[in-house]
């Protein structure tokens, strides 16, 4: 994989399903795509994947959440396997399971950040660790 960011559309798709293959041969435990933050003092939203379980990992606000809810409605092959809120966070880890083609995958991931997490749509996608 010769290349790490992208900041259209279709170059984050091919972005997320060359991170996923280059994820497999390697082994590795898992990939982190990432955005910028909207702001200095505010965390900025990433997204992991491991193909070995199929499973997507996010975190959440409430309002991120009924977001993601809505969007996994149109996602058949891709259910909430697990959510975690722990008292001294202020929001929720969300794993979906991901019974899906790597394309799909790519899709389900770049449409939480464009939807869940309300990226632009020249918004730059970042693989920070394959």
């Amino acid at each position: 994989m010769g290349r790490f960011d992208a900041d259209t559309d279709a170059d984050r798709l091919d972005l997320v399903t060359d991170a996923i293959r280059a994820h497999r041969d390697r082994g590795s435990a898992f990939i982190t795509l990432q955005t910028p933050a909207d702001a200095p003092d505010e965390p900025a939203p990433w997204i992991q994947f491991d193909a070995e379980t199929a499973v997507v990992n996010l975190d959440c606000t409430d309002d991120e959440l009924d977001r993601l809810e809505d969007l996994l409605r149109e996602f058949g092959g891709c259910t909430i396997h697990e959510r975690t809120a722990p008292e001294d966070a202020d929001g929720t880890n969300v794993r979906i399971r991901a019974r899906v083609d790597d394309a799909r995958v790519a899709q389900l991931i770049e449409r939480c950040f464009r939807e869940v997490y309300e990226r632009p749509a020249d918004y730059r996608l970042w693989v920070t660790e394959l």
